[in-house]
């Protein structure tokens, strides 16, 4: 018994750290640590990358490869991560894979960063323009400290490594992108490959500087071990994705608000609570806007306002339409220039609608049920709903016009009609029976 719980233990925290295992390594074969940055890059690529250069470290790993194939992103990220390949004492390559692939942007920053920049044949590395260049969104002032901030960064990058900096130094100045050959010929690039073994066996042999001094390659026939990301790097890759914020945010504004109306029900008040602090810890990690957040929180409190103020649907009109303007100014730099031009955060459209959709039909059962009198309930009841209808009991919170009732030894939730306050510890009858809420006006 003992022994099973060391090895569940064991597990877990391979889990949690993503440790993998790996074939041991003769004492004579080089090994490198391969890591994939496959899309935007943003705080949680810089967190992935800076543990890779620490696991090389502590474990005496030869070579650090990054496959890279991302548009772009976060300029305070890519600092990070620029800052993390220069203090590097292990020689670090960024590989531009598969056949195809791109270093877009930031992705040309963290190429011209490494020690040795390796392209596969048909990919593409530049753009590296501030927006000033590709969509006039940057007034003139802001727009030319922009442009001379990021041509400083790129030319010392290019400069500390060795790199054509005129060349690089064009990708921001005129949003320039080179073909691999391209980049190769002009020395943005130290070589082609067409995959990592063909990419280890060429490098084999260079000498480069890092920050312990000037080190010599040891590649070929390197053996290969694979940092994938941890269960909670995983986590936090889904938790960071535009549209599942903005589904966290709405559906735990709506859960806090179904506890408001009904008082007592702990599941809806746990999934908003939590549900809300995923949504903020996704919201921190991309650039988000808090307008947006402040137009779904709005949304909420007129939802809200439809159930407790009289009116033909104004409040639960507005509240669609400021839940969809959440959406659309949750992420995305509206009030501030970016730095570079950053793929799109932008919550998918669909997603918005669906979500709207679903508000629109939660609302439109909770107002039935709110404002329908006894009648319209009568021909889906059972006996025993039927039973209920006229019985007398008590207020056990205030309904206004949601709360909690006890009819005989059984508590229920309960909702009187739109505008009707019922105060805690009067009698209450029962009108209705919808499943599990009541319908109820004062005795």
């Amino acid at each position: 018994m003992r022994r099973g719980i060391v090895i569940a233990a064991v597990l877990a925290m391979a889990c949690l750290t993503g440790w993998q295992t790996v074939t041991p390594a003769a004492a004579e074969s080089p090994t490198a640590l391969v890591m994939d940055i496959d899309g935007p890059i943003k705080q949680l690529t810089a967190d992935h990358i800076a543990r890779g250069i620490d696991t090389a470290h502590a474990d005496a790993v030869d070579l650090v490869v990054i496959r890279l194939n991302t548009p772009g992103g976060l300029l305070e990220s890519v600092r990070s991560i620029v800052q993390t390949l220069l203090d590097s004492e292990i020689p670090v390559v960024a590989y531009v894979a598969p056949a195809g692939a791109h270093a877009g942007s930031a992705g040309t920053f963290v190429a011209a960063a490494a020690n040795f920049a390796v392209m596969a044949p048909a990919a593409n590395i530049g753009a590296a323009s501030s927006l000033e260049s590709v969509g006039g969104k940057i007034p003139g002032s802001e727009a030319h400290r922009i442009g001379q901030d990021l041509r400083a960064f790129i030319r010392s990058i290019a400069e500390a490594r060795g790199r054509n900096a005129d060349a690089l130094e064009d990708t921001v100045s005129n949003a320039t992108a080179f073909s691999a050959q391209e980049a190769l010929n002009l020395g943005v690039v130290d070589l082609i490959a067409p995959d990592l073994p063909a990419a280890l066996d060429q490098l084999h042999g260079r000498q480069t500087a890092t920050a312990a001094g000037a080190t010599i390659v040891e590649s070929r026939d390197a053996r290969i071990r694979h940092l994938g990301p941890t269960v909670l790097e995983f986590l936090m890759g889904v938790i960071t994705r535009p549209e599942v914020v903005f589904i966290l945010f709405v559906t735990s504004c709506l859960a806090l608000l179904v506890e408001v109306l009904f008082p007592g029900l702990i599941i809806p008040s746990l999934m908003g609570v939590i549900g809300l602090a995923l949504a903020i810890l996704g919201f921190l990690n991309l650039p988000g806007s808090w307008l947006g957040v402040v137009f779904i929180v709005f949304a909420a409190a007129l939802f809200y306002g439809e159930t407790t103020v009289p009116g033909i649907g104004f409040f639960g009109a507005g509240g669609v339409l400021f839940l969809v303007l959440g959406g659309i100014f949750l992420f995305g730099d509206f009030f501030r220039p970016s730095d570079l031009p950053e793929p799109s955060f932008m919550v998918n459209p669909l997603v918005i609608a669906v979500m709207g959709g679903i508000a629109v039909v939660a609302w439109l059962v909770f107002l039935r049920l709110a404002r329908a009198d006894g009648g319209e309930a009568s021909g889906f009841q059972s006996a025993a709903d039927a039973a209920l209808v006229g019985r007398r009991g008590v207020a056990l919170s205030d309904l206004r016009p949601s709360g909690r009732v006890l009819i005989g030894d059984t508590e229920w939730v309960a909702t009187a009609d739109t505008g009707v306050s019922i105060h805690q510890g009067e009698q209450i009858r029962v009108r209705a029976v919808y499943g599990q809420v009541l319908k109820v006006e004062r005795a």
